[in-house]
């Protein structure tokens, strides 16, 4: 039998499950509970897991059983697992696959059906799926158009569907990774890229080729799809946050693929080609001449006859693309973040839409293995001026977090910070733009908002890759999907609010692989609004196992 002191999970009550880094039961444990259980916080000794019905449909969906939960969790549990917890697997997993969709003998015509007499009973009086379906005998018949937005409805009504309907396989466009990259260097794919591939491809079979993978930023998310394109071999379309990382997408498929530059597009603002591979931007999808109108660029889902679909920061997918990611439910699509967390809440459309997560890999466990740099994370706060502080007394509090944000103290700062940095590349991050000329100004150093030129932008991140410059003042344009693999040290002087999303990809702008340390620094007015908005953004920090250090002025550190 084994001895309790050696088992490192506390099963709760309430479906959270505590892990004690520092037993030795801790590194079995968080395997066998990971599948199931989403991290909720990893500070320096207890790690917090919870289990909710995505996070066992998310499983059940991989094809883990209630049975392989439940022994997981007794067995790696110091203390007898509560009887409600087993009673919540059990009837959560119950409820995925005893609604199926599956292909009819007409490919616009799915079927909808189950067994369980009660639950068709129960779904034909949803008021908000009526008008999607047509009774049969053992379910319902639908239009393959409204596939996602009905998967969507059922799952929010707490009715998982597993989807059977077979996927379309595109036009073949061969692709191969080489093995030389044309920088020369070798191209190795991890053993935890080639993992995620596999989780999504599946065994080819139905309920399979579609999900979401979930890597930290700097761990490589461009590779697993070019890994997942050289396994398929189809057309396909690339969907990303901007125009700079359309291009970045482009460099990458060029170095690490045998993909000729003729045979990649981009449709963008600028430019509007369709390849057999074709890179766009969520903004373009969602343009529209104002809100009455369609969005015409959604055309772009039908016209390369994909096999593949990739959404790039998933996350951050736009709710207007929800409603077209309905309409190509039958392709491949695979969705790549660093974080599932978002702002909306909108975790389950993902889930519904794009697929559910298929792998995730903790940020802490890649820097142990040296694939992502290790991280500092100080949080340095100062007072408000004399001056302002009668100001700040009379604002409303959207004003007083603006007041706060650009607290004119933060700049001396940041000067004493690029001097304890002499070596290192530096992005200044941050949210206001008069705030952000005026450090552009005083460092005299490039700036990038969204109003600058993507030939401007592409032409000042060149320079900083080169180290022709060293320090960049950027706003939250640069907050996502930017290769900047020189980034040693980030100071954020304002950020949005409470943002863990954005804490998550301003963090991630500097954990790509180098030979030093990196830094992230955040500026703070303390007594203020501010405060408050940062407890919430270094959440996401400490919740991946960073040590958060909170100092007053630079002597602390």
């Amino acid at each position: 039998m084994t001895d309790p002191s050696q088992l490192a999970l506390i099963v709760q009550g309430d479906h959270s499950l505590l892990l004690d880094v520092h037993n030795p039961g801790f590194e079995k444990a968080r395997a066998e509970i990971s599948p199931f259980a989403e991290l909720v916080k990893s500070p320096e000794h207890i790690h917090t897991y919870r289990m909710t019905p995505l996070s066992l449909w998310n499983a059940a969906s991989a094809g883990i059983s209630e049975e392989e939960i439940i022994t997981a969790l007794t067995e790696n549990s110091r203390f007898p697992v509560p009887e409600n917890v087993t009673y919540f697997v059990r009837s959560t997993i119950s409820r995925y696959g005893l609604l199926k969709v599956d292909a009819t003998e007409d490919e616009e015509v799915l079927f909808l059906k189950s067994t369980d007499q009660a639950i068709l009973t129960e779904i034909a009086h949803l008021k908000t799926l009526k008008k999607y379906l047509t009774p049969g005998e053992g379910g319902f018949f639908f239009s393959l158009m409204d596939r996602g937005t009905i998967k969507l409805h059922l799952i929010r009504a707490g009715f998982p569907v597993e989807d059977l309907a077979p996927l379309k396989t595109g036009d073949p466009c061969p692709v191969k990774l080489r093995e030389t990259m044309l920088s020369g260097k070798e191209l190795h794919i991890r053993d935890y890229q080639e993992d995620a591939v596999k989780s999504f491809i599946g065994n080819n079979k139905p309920g399979t080729g579609f999900g979401t993978v979930v890597v930290p930023c700097g761990g490589g998310k461009t590779v697993i799809g070019m890994t997942a394109m050289s396994q398929v071999q189809t057309n396909t379309l690339i969907l990303t946050t901007n125009v700079a990382a359309v291009h970045q997408w482009k460099r990458e498929l060029l170095d690490k693929t045998d993909l000729t530059e003729d045979m990649i597009g981009e449709y963008t603002g600028e430019r509007k080609d369709i390849k057999p591979v074709t890179i766009g931007t969520y903004q373009i999808l969602i343009w529209r001449k104002d809100k009455e109108s369609p969005y015409e660029h959604f055309s772009l889902f039908r016209k390369g006859n994909w096999g593949l679909i990739i959404y790039d920061e998933v996350h951050l997918l736009p709710a207007p693309v929800f409603r077209v990611t309905a309409e190509i439910q039958a392709v491949r699509r695979l969705g790549l973040t660093a974080t599932l967390v978002r702002e909306d809440g909108a975790e389950e459309d993902v889930f519904s839409l794009v697929g559910p997560k298929r792998y995730d890999v903790p940020w802490k466990e890649l820097e142990a293995g040296g694939w992502i740099a290790t991280a500092w994370c100080h949080e340095i706060r100062m007072d408000l001026p004399d001056d302002l502080k009668t100001s700040y007394a009379v604002a409303d509090k959207r004003l007083k977090f603006r007041l706060a944000a650009e607290n004119p103290m933060k700049m001396e700062l940041v000067t004493k910070l690029i001097e304890r940095h002499p070596d290192d590349s530096i992005l200044i991050i941050g949210q206001y733009l008069k705030q952000l000329q005026e450090a552009a100004k005083i460092l005299k150093a490039p700036l990038i908002t969204g109003k600058t030129p993507n030939a401007q932008r592409e032409e000042i991140y060149d320079d900083f890759r080169t180290g022709k410059s060293r320090i960049i003042v950027v706003s939250k344009v640069a907050n996502f999907a930017i290769d900047l693999p020189d980034a040693s040290v980030a100071i954020q002087i304002s950020g949005t609010f409470g943002s863990r999303q954005e804490e998550a990809q301003r963090l991630g702008r500097i954990l790509r692989p180098k030979d030093k340390d990196s830094w992230f620094y955040s500026l703070v007015t303390r007594y203020t609004v501010e405060e408050q908005y940062a407890a919430n953004r270094q959440q996401f920090l400490t919740e991946q196992g960073y040590k958060y250090t909170i100092s007053l002025g630079l002597e602390d550190l």
